[in-house]
């Protein structure tokens, strides 16, 4: 089977990762991003770096989207010079933002009417696993979209789940995990802060809570970058207004209640009203701090 050359849209903490993985397995990869010095970065990776979506079409089989959001991917795909107008009929779009689950599907039809393939595959694992191949996709789409992806669909990642035959499952699976991640982070901030508060040692804390029942992975991901006092964003407090209100709505929709959920939204929100927004999601113990008059591990005072 010929391999193909894949195409990466937004090289951002995620995508670059999967970007070189996919050039450090031997795939010709080209990489389109807003920012020029992290195309020029890529480049010097070894990948081929794309002066527009047309460019990066013309020469891709598959591409990936790991841009932020839906307004972006739609605007990839279908605005202005957009990936629709330039892919080769037959090329496969992987699908990889966090989204409403509702959405992929409406994107399946209209590339469909371009003789395009769509594959919902939202992606997990984060920064380090990105970079070290082991991403996981959550993908669901028509078997026709899996066989024209090839070996391409397993060449920036670790595990491919696939989900089921229509465009939406993966979406709804990732849903469901960025109700889980965003509650655990925001249980860690909370709990982080309780142990300070009664005078834990908070690198003796984690030391503990990583090796007893209430380890979680967000935890034990997550608390280093408080106790280093690092908040620079590899995932932000904004991603979780964004994701845990996508959580919300479509549940709404399903008269289905999210008591926890609902509450870890405010925490981000409150956050982000603070102007933690941008930092990382673990920035939400800032607000614990500040209503307790904590000082935190790093701060200044």
């Amino acid at each position: 089977m010929k391999r193909g050359t894949l195409g990466v849209v937004g090289l951002g903490s995620m995508g670059f990762g999967a970007a070189v993985t996919a050039v450090r397995r031997g795939v010709v990869t080209w990489g389109l991003d807003t920012r020029p010095e992290v195309g020029q970065r890529f480049g010097a990776a070894g990948g081929r770096v794309a002066g527009s979506l047309a460019e990066l079409a013309r020469e891709s089989d598959v591409v990936l989207l790991l841009v932020v959001s839906a307004a972006q991917t739609e605007q990839v795909l279908f605005g202005e010079a957009g990936l629709a107008e330039h892919l080769k009929p037959g090329s496969v779009v992987v699908a990889s933002a966090t989204v409403d689950p509702a959405l992929p599907p409406q994107w399946e039809r209209r590339l469909l009417e371009r003789g395009l393939w769509l594959i919902d595959g939202p992606v997990s694992g984060g920064a380090v696993k990105a970079a070290d191949g082991q991403m996981t996709v959550m993908a669901s789409g028509r078997p026709e979209a899996f066989a024209a992806a090839g070996e391409l669909l397993n060449s920036f990642c670790g595990k491919v789940h696939r989900l089921g035959d229509a465009a939406g499952i993966g979406s709804s699976v990732k849903m469901i995990n960025q109700h889980l991640a965003g509650v655990h982070i925001a249980a860690a901030c909370e709990a982080m802060a309780l142990g300070i508060r009664a005078g834990a040692d908070p690198r003796q804390l984690y030391d503990v809570i990583c090796e007893s029942a209430g380890m979680s992975w967000m935890f034990q991901n997550r608390v280093p970058h408080i106790l280093a006092g690092d908040y620079t964003p590899l995932s932000s407090v904004d991603i979780f207004v964004k994701d845990l209100g996508i959580v919300l709505d479509a549940a709404r929709r399903m008269a289905f209640p999210l008591p926890l959920a609902a509450a870890a939204h405010q925490l981000y929100l409150a956050a982000a009203a603070h102007g933690h927004g941008a930092e990382d999601d673990s920035a939400v113990i800032k607000l614990y701090a500040t209503l307790a008059g904590l000082t935190l591990p790093g701060a200044t005072s």
